[in-house]
Parts: structure tokens; sequence; C-alpha cells
């Protein structure tokens, strides 16, 4: 295929529930780099059948625009994971939910394989959203979840979110937008580790970047002011190990909170959080298995 004929098919594609389930799988496999065939159907097709999506992947895969890697975990060696192969990269660079993001080619099995634990727990976070946004009638689709999202931080560094999520809470006639830093933890980074995380983000916090030159011109704000209007609250999911290992990396995150001065200044404005992802799972994202990082009772993430 000529690179003429990719990018006019994929100006074709489009992510809305009205384009062919093909294309909105591509789409999909495109911004969230590896999804199983279940995850594929609870996030682009609730109620459609589990052979309808099989169908649909394998005849992308024999048109040469996907391929699969078996999951690690032996007991379940007929679920695989699905990902772009590099031509389904290239047919889908142009389209516009992608636009600015780098690429991201897997060109072999094994590429694929070391990349399957955290990615499939990346989108099992993001599904259990999409379900209470359509369960409660609020805005939170497939495109609404990027993953692997890179902000600078200053002396050359940066931070890369899991996931930035965009999600609007619609009640009678009001509409509250919301944004959140995603951060999963499948514990397999030392608990100190995890909660630096926090630091990084009271550093993007108030970075503000220099441009180059003698003279240091009036500050035009802090750096996340190019992307968000608001700076995006900070959660965390937790997910790997026994409940006590899981509440004492939460409570490692609180004294982090509690300690450090950036930290603390940052939680003085921005909601943080963590939560199990399993009750997540079980009860809801909307439901008060939040634990706030600056102390207090359970709630919801939007009342954090």
């Amino acid at each position: 295929m000529t690179s003429s004929t990719s990018g006019a098919r994929a100006a074709e594609l489009a992510p809305s529930p009205a384009e062919p389930l093909r294309l909105q799988v591509l789409t999909a496999l495109a911004l969230h780099r590896m999804a199983t065939t279940g995850q594929l159907r609870q996030m682009l097709k609730p109620d459609g059948s589990r052979q309808l999506f099989s169908r649909v992947l394998n005849k992308l895969r024999s048109t040469g625009f996907v391929d699969l890697t078996p999951l690690p975990d032996p007991g379940r060696s007929r679920t695989h994971a699905w990902y772009l192969t590099p031509e389904g990269s290239r047919l889908t660079r142009d389209l516009p939910v992608l636009r600015g993001r780098p690429p991201y080619p897997i060109t072999s099995t094994t590429a694929a394989s070391l990349k399957t634990p955290h990615t499939l727990t990346v989108v099992r976070t993001h599904l259990p959203f999409a379900a209470d946004a359509r369960r409660l009638g609020h805005e939170h689709g497939p495109w609404d979840w990027t993953p692997e999202v890179a902000h600078p931080i200053g002396e050359g560094e940066r931070t890369v979110a899991d996931a930035v999520m965009h999600y609007t809470i619609v009640n009678s006639e009001h509409r509250r937008k919301l944004r959140a830093f995603v951060e999963v933890d499948r514990t397999t980074m030392s608990s100190e580790r995890l909660a630096v995380k926090l630091i990084e983000y009271a550093r993007l916090f108030q970075y503000e970047a220099q441009p180059a030159g003698r003279r240091r011109p009036p500050s035009t704000g802090p750096a996340w002011l190019r992307w968000y209007p608001v700076f995006p609250r900070v959660l965390f999911v937790l997910t790997g190990a026994s409940r006590t290992r899981l509440d004492n990396r939460i409570s490692d995150l609180q004294a982090m909170v509690s300690h450090h001065p950036l930290v603390t200044a940052l939680a003085r404005e921005v909601p943080l959080g963590a939560a199990v992802l399993e009750d997540i799972e079980q009860h809801g994202p909307a439901q008060a298995v939040w634990v706030p990082l600056a102390g207090g009772e359970h709630r919801p993430w939007t009342d954090l």
C-alpha cells in the first residue's frame, strides 16, 4: 500500500460510534496501544457480542493491520492482546484524535509482549470510568483517555502520566468538566519510587518555561496552562498485591503529601487521591472508594 493510499484511508477514519466497527477498533488500538477482545468490546460496543469483535479483528489481522500476542497467564491461553502492525500504525497516524501524538510502532510479538501487562492494566483502569459515564449520563468515552502523556518539569526532565482523563459531569443543564492525571501502580516498583511521582507533579505545577535569551520576559504563568485551564487532579490506582500492602503504599503517598513541602503546596491546590483497582471495578469510581491523600474520609473521585 502506498503512503498516499494509506493517508486517504486514514482520512476516512473518525472516532465516532457512527463509523464502521473496524474503523473504531483501529482508532482504539492506535490510541490505547493494545487491548484484548473483551476490552475493545467494553470500550466500543458493550452490547455487541464477542464473536462480532473477533470477526472484525481477525479480518484486520488477515489484511495486515493488526496482530496479536498471547497473554502470559498460562491459565488464559486462548486470550491475547491486539496491537497495530507498522502498516496499521501508518494507516492511523493522521487521525484527528492522534494529532500531536508521537508514533508508537510495535514491530514484533516480542516487543508487544514486553508492554502487555502494564498497557492492559491502564486500559482496565479506563473501563470502569467509561461504564460509570454510560450509566450516569456523563460524557467520557474511548477518546477521552490518552495514555502516556509527557510534560516538561524543568532541568531537561519530564514527567509521563500513565494516562490523562477528560470527564464531563452532566447534571440537568449544568456541565462540569474534570481532568485527571492517572497513575497505575502494579506494585512493580518500590513504594518510595511511586511516591516520588507526587514530587514530579508538584514540579510540573510550579514549572514555568523560560525562552532562550539574555533578557527574561515577564512570566506567562506555569507551563501546564498551555494544555489545561485548570491543573488536573492526580489519581493513583493500585493493584497487584495484598490489601495490606496496597494500603501501606497509599499511606506512603499520604506521608509524601505531609512531609515534602512542594507536594504539600500542591495538595492545597490540587485534589489528590488513591484507590484500589479491584474496588473501582466492583463498586465504580463514582463511589466512596478513593482515599484523599491530604487526609479525610473515603469519597468519590469527583469529590476529592
